[in-house]
């Protein structure tokens, strides 16, 4: 027997146990009202989707041709067509989760206004964002089951057992539009406590991944820019802890957390980790910092850092703003470090903010990792601030280059040049990009692929392409041909947007409520009907 037979069963019991008080209530009505509205709390969405992260996670560790993938999302009503087209055009959501970006909280959300990714945003933002996503997605149960429940009244009422049958079908195997969400907690926006504290809104609101980073929260830098400064190990595993803790304080036992490493683009450190062996972990991270030997004790100046490395005595390179340099080519070794350190107290995946989408490079790094921990896995920024484009082209170029094929006919510095665009070398590098995320699973241990900022860029060209021909020569045409004929063609719900934003639903709910004296508003009048 399906939930849904079930609740009819139990609702019925209930009316007839409270007499004529309960004699409007129709139980198929409730149980249809408990169907639509499966999750009550952000709480019961982050048990449930922690399952199923942890699921996906130990599939991939069996084949790694089944990795997950997300876009990020600023906004509820983005995240839910996400959504919807996926379970449209695929017929599942399996492996597909949402990604909720701090770069487009801070560009988009912000009471300020339009931010950089430097954490300046109210953090409360975060957990709001989280909230809204799943108030959306929650709707989309609502609304595709409640085509569902018309189809299937209206079957019953033309005695159609057939069409009643496939619509029960439907209903009893329904495929939820609730799925994981990856939250970007940034830095933790202050300390071990601020970090725990914002942790917790995020896992109340839904959030069952949460995504931290190694850099200094009060001055932070996007991932992608330059300046970033990263922290001891032991300030970044004090914040994973204190997630950790977030999560079993309110019983999702089985949270994920992404620690994510900028170690790679990060030049500076603000602090001396502090060391009490030769060889433990602070050591390790101070071996790191760039200086200059001395031999005299005489040359130490009164402003000067003085460190032991290797049993010799350094001056470390301090900048005016009193931050400290890393030595230059030691970031890969400070990638390795930072990932095996965090997997081995209490990180569940792996982020490596890179500067181009190169498998080799990736995978370059994870082998050493999965030397200490072999079921490494990575979460991958498939990231907008990449030139695709060039960087795959280049990339072509230089393997053909290797193998020793003639590329004469192309300028690598200018592989952008719209005159590559049909070459053999454009198509090539298309294949490469096309299949990126495929090979990266396999070959660079990514369990996740994520495009940060996608619909921040298919908004801003949609928009672009609708505003050129509406306010030029086209007109109306532009909005008609470009937008609504091709909702038509592709079936894409939003044309009747009355529906997707609930109206049916409410219309249904006042029959329910006031059953021959509601007013609704889906009659024959409403234009929503053109669209059949």
């Amino acid at each position: 027997m399906s939930q849904y037979s079930k609740d009819v069963d139990a609702v019925a019991a209930l009316r007839d146990a409270n007499g004529s008080a309960w004699a409007a209530i129709n139980p198929e009505h409730a149980a249809r009202m408990r169907a639509q509205n499966r999750f009550h709390t952000g709480l019961d969405i982050a048990k449930y989707t922690a399952k199923i992260m942890r699921e996906d996670m130990a599939a991939y560790d069996k084949d790694s041709s089944q990795y997950t993938q997300s876009l990020g999302c600023w906004h509820g009503f983005i995240g839910q067509q996400k959504a919807i087209s996926v379970k449209k055009h695929f017929g599942s959501l399996k492996k597909s989760y949402l990604y909720l970006s701090g770069w487009m909280v801070a560009a988009l959300r912000s009471e300020f206004g339009p931010l950089p990714d430097q954490s300046m945003h109210e953090k409360t933002t975060v957990p709001s964002l989280i909230e809204e996503l799943y108030t959306f997605l929650k709707q989309a149960d609502a609304w595709e089951l409640n085509h569902y429940f018309r189809d299937l009244e209206e079957a019953k009422e033309a005695g159609d057992e057939v069409a009643a049958k496939k619509a029960q079908e439907k209903i009893d195997n329904f495929e939820t539009h609730v799925i994981p969400i990856i939250a970007d907690i940034d830095a933790g926006f202050g300390n071990e406590e601020a970090t725990y504290l914002l942790a917790k809104k995020m896992i109340e609101a839904g959030a069952c991944a949460i995504q931290i980073e190694n850099q200094v929260s009060d001055v932070k830098q996007c991932g992608h820019q330059d300046g970033k400064v990263t922290v001891p190990h032991a300030s970044f595993l004090a914040k994973i802890n204190a997630v950790r803790y977030a999560f079993l304080e309110l019983g999702v036992d089985d949270g994920i957390i992404v620690a994510r490493t900028d170690s790679l683009g990060a030049g500076l450190t603000q602090q001396i980790a502090v060391s009490n062996e030769p060889g433990d972990l602070g050591d390790q991270y101070n071996s790191y910092l760039d200086g200059e030997e001395i031999t005299d004790p005489s040359e130490i100046n009164a402003s000067d850092v003085v460190i032991k490395q290797n049993g010799k005595l350094v001056r470390l390179n301090r900048l005016s703003s009193g931050l400290f340099e890393f030595k230059k080519g030691t970031g890969e070794d400070r990638v390795v470090l930072d990932c095996i350190t965090s997997l081995k107290n209490g990180a569940d995946l792996l982020w490596i903010e890179t500067s181009t989408p190169n498998v080799a490079h990736i995978a370059s790094m994870v082998d050493r990792i999965r030397e200490e921990v072999p079921d490494a896995k990575l979460v991958y920024n498939n990231s907008p601030s990449f030139n695709w484009t060039l960087n795959f082209r280049q990339q072509v170029f230089d393997a053909w280059k290797d193998e020793g094929k003639d590329v004469s006919a192309y300028d690598r510095a200018q592989l952008m040049s719209p005159e590559y665009d049909d070459t053999e070398l454009a198509r090539v590098a298309d294949e490469w990009t096309r299949d990126f995320q495929k090979e990266g699973a396999a070959k660079a241990g990514i369990f996740h692929h994520l495009i940060t900022l996608p619909t921040y860029h298919t908004a801003a060209l949609s928009t672009d392409q609708l505003a050129k021909g509406y306010f030029g020569d086209l007109g109306m045409l532009a909005y008609v041909e470009g937008v609504q004929r091709a909702e038509i063609r592709e079936g894409i719900a939003t044309v009747k947007h009355q529906d997707m934003a609930g109206s049916n639903i409410g219309d249904d709910h006042k029959e329910f409520f006031s059953r021959e004296n509601a007013l609704k508003a889906g009659g024959k009048s409403n234009t929503m009907n053109q669209f059949g």
